[in-house]
């Protein structure tokens, strides 16, 4: 007869196998969204650039 507690173990070992492996999962996401975080930035820059030389460009338009 199978003890209860070979049940229970199994249980608690595959649960401390999920949490190792949403512990991993958990990391690598913080760092997808650290790179995010950075990459919007950089965007958000690129956006104002863009918007700043293009109403350079407008400001310059002969009127009609």
């Amino acid at each position: 007869m199978d003890d209860p507690l070979d049940g229970i173990e199994q249980k608690v070992e595959q649960i401390i196998a999920l949490c190792a492996a949403l512990r991993v999962e958990n990391h690598r996401l913080r760092g997808r969204v650290g790179e995010l975080e950075e990459e919007k930035q950089d965007l958000a820059k690129r956006m104002t650039t863009a918007r700043e030389r293009i109403e350079g460009l407008l400001d310059r338009l002969p009127a009609e």
